[in-house]
C-alpha cells in the first residue's frame, strides 16, 4: 500500500493527482516547486517502476515541466530526483529564474525555506490549477484536489 513518507508530508501541500504521481508544491516561497510522487509502494528508484509506469512518469514529469516553464516563464526548470534524505521515489520539478536567491547555484540546502502565506497562495493556486489541469491527454489529466495545511506562525 503506498504511503507519503512523512518528510514529504511535513514540507509540502498536495494540489492533486495524475495517473501514476501525486503532485505537490514545496512550502518554499523562494521558487515555484513541485515534485512528482509515483503512487507506488517501497519504490526508491525509477528502474525500480514497471516499464508502464516509467514511461508515465516521463510523460507526467514532462508535461509538468512544460507547463511551468512556459506558465511560470522560468528562464530554467531543474529536474532531479535525489533520495539522498528522503528515499521513497520522487522527482523535484523547480522553476529558476537568473533573479532568484540561489541562482545559479543548486537550491538544496541553499536557504532557509521562505513558507508560502495564505495571500501567496490565494494567487499562486489558481495559476496553478490552470497550468495543471490543462491537458487534453487523457493519460496527463490532473485530479485538483489542493490540501491545504495550516499556516506556520511566526514563532516556527
Amino acid at each position: 500500500m503506498f504511503k507519503l513518507h512523512p518528510q514529504l508530508q511535513r514540507d509540502t501541500m498536495m494540489l492533486g493527482r495524475m495517473s501514476l504521481c501525486r503532485v505537490l508544491l514545496m512550502d518554499d516561497a523562494h521558487y515555484p516547486w513541485l515534485i512528482l510522487v509515483p503512487e507506488r509502494p517501497q519504490i526508491r528508484e525509477i528502474y525500480e517502476l514497471d516499464a508502464d509506469d516509467q514511461q508515465q512518469l516521463w510523460r507526467e514529469s514532462a508535461f509538468v515541466a512544460r507547463q511551468m516553464q512556459s506558465g511560470l516563464e522560468a528562464d530554467k526548470i531543474n529536474i532531479a530526483a535525489l533520495g539522498n534524505v528522503v528515499e521513497q521515489l520522487h522527482i523535484h520539478h523547480i522553476a529558476r529564474y537568473t533573479n532568484d536567491i540561489a541562482w545559479p547555484a543548486p537550491v538544496f540546502a541553499y536557504a532557509p525555506a521562505s513558507h508560502y502565506t495564505d495571500t501567496y497562495l490565494d494567487a499562486l493556486l489558481p495559476r496553478l490549477k490552470s497550468l495543471l489541469c490543462a491537458a487534453e491527454d487523457e493519460h496527463l489529466h490532473m485530479h485538483w484536489r489542493p490540501a491545504r495545511k495550516p499556516r506556520h506562525s511566526p514563532s516556527d
